[in-house]
């Protein structure tokens, strides 16, 4: 008889873990994974892919208001929250059953139901199963931080936001993260009103501040108002089923919807990691190694529980080089620089590599290239919103440590110079290549 039920037990059927699944399983290997929710992770069904939708139909109610400049006559307009929403979950259900044929066809036995770890080599099912395995991978993700504050059970956070029944006419969002913001841009483009708080008076921490400081005046023209050093002290329903936000130093506020998005914590509470011999960090994220294993030598972790990096694309590959690693004798370990990252607001903003900041806190000295530009897109907007572009150089190689940029399409543009940042190519080889014109991209290559 085998020594254990499975070679390989994941907990969790996101990103990391689906993948990792799958290319253990094509190594050979035995595998079982559990999933207490839902296949596909936060991305697939309370996150980027849904949130995105969301951006889209959105900003074509932005693209409405233009198209008499366009030449177009439109009748009467109207907005239907619950198609959208009901569109949305079809989506989300069509991609859920898409990772669940993934794991199927690859013959990984999947348990929808939570497991938790009773020991180094062992799991116990809600069912009350106990499963043995030769290694466990942990990818359990990351889960919405709900601030303690009187009356915050009142407030949703991104995993509700999807869901809601009606559309919401008043929006307070606290946060001013990549998620808080995203969804400002949505709310106010489909017509609501949209008031974000922030307990500091930074938006968008980590990115280059020449984008979050051309991005506060835009959403606040676009009629989004901010208030900064006053977090949520409270929330009071009212009698016509609206809520009170008490906000710190600034007069009360109505809502129909209050969304916190404060940040994501590593969902481990109640897993028994402990009983592995696992500590866990400040945070409670999962520690690991470059080659994600943990204090225990038959567990490892991938992807948000790990708290490294919090992102789809990361989880993924950290899942593949664990899978490639432990089973198909090709160790490998994941390179955390040069991750490209944008955040989908309205207009959008990305980067890729050192911001301004970074590299002078490295030691770099370092030139700054710059284009300031009104996108030809815009031109048919009654908002004269401008795009900027920001290349950090390495003043002693040329080489392009940085690339930063707000305007339409910015991520879509991103992702082909995260190549050229990551090869480690230099100014002189962005003046090489020949313009792309008429286009926003060019503005990479042209600046002098």
């Amino acid at each position: 008889m085998a020594e254990f039920d499975y070679d390989l037990f994941v907990i969790g059927a996101g990103s990391g873990g689906v993948r990792a699944s799958r290319i253990a399983a094509s190594h050979g290997a035995k595998v079982a994974v559990a999933e207490e929710y839902r296949v596909g992770g936060t991305c697939v069904i309370r996150g980027c892919v849904p949130k995105k939708l969301l951006v889209y139909a959105s900003q074509f109610a932005e693209e409405l208001h233009d198209t008499a400049k366009l030449g177009w006559t439109l009748g009467e307009k109207s907005f239907d929250w619950a198609a959208l929403r009901d569109f949305v979950a079809s989506d989300v259900d069509r991609l859920e059953r898409a990772y669940g044929s993934t794991l199927a066809n690859n013959k990984v036995e999947h348990f929808a139901e939570r497991a938790t770890v009773t020991g180094p080599n062992t799991v116990r099912l809600a069912s009350g199963r106990e499963i043995s395995a030769k290694y466990i991978l942990v990818a359990v993700g990351a889960w919405p931080v709900m601030p303690d504050f009187p009356g915050n059970e009142l407030a949703i956070t991104s995993n509700e936001v999807f869901h809601l029944g009606s559309f919401p006419k008043r929006v307070v969002i606290q946060g001013a993260g990549y998620i808080a913001l995203e969804f400002a841009g949505i709310f106010n483009a489909l017509g609501a009103q949209v008031t974000v708080v922030n307990r500091s008076d930074k938006i968008l921490r980590g990115y280059e501040e020449a984008l979050t400081e051309r991005l506060l005046p835009i959403m606040r023209a676009r009629g989004i108002e901010f208030r900064f050093n006053s977090p949520i002290e409270s929330l009071v329903k009212q009698a016509d089923g609206s809520i009170c936000v008490n906000t710190k130093g600034f007069l009360p506020l109505e809502a129909d919807c209050v969304l916190v998005a404060t940040g994501r914590r590593p969902k481990t509470d109640g897993l028994g990691l402990e009983n592995a011999g696992i500590t866990l960090g400040a945070s409670g994220e999962v520690p690991v190694d470059d080659y994600n294993a943990t204090s225990c030598p038959s567990i490892y972790a991938v992807g948000d529980v790990t708290n490294r990096v919090q992102l789809t694309p990361v989880a993924i590959r950290e899942g593949h080089a664990f899978a490639d690693t432990v089973f198909g004798g090709m160790p490998r370990t994941i390179a955390y620089d040069h991750i490209p990252s944008a955040a989908f607001t309205q207009p959008p903003i990305a980067g890729v590599g050192l911001t301004e900041a970074q590299a002078r806190e490295a030691g770099y000295e370092v030139k700054i290239y710059t284009s300031d530009f009104r996108p030809m897109k815009n031109m048919f907007a009654a908002r004269a919103e401008r795009g900027f572009y920001k290349l950090v150089v390495d003043a002693s190689s040329d080489k392009v440590l940085g690339v930063h940029m707000i305007g339409p399409d910015a991520p879509e543009i991103l992702q082909a110079v995260a190549i050229a940042v990551k090869a480690g190519l230099t100014k002189a080889d962005f003046d090489a290549t020949v313009a792309l014109h008429p286009s926003m991209a060019e503005e990479l290559v042209l600046m002098r």
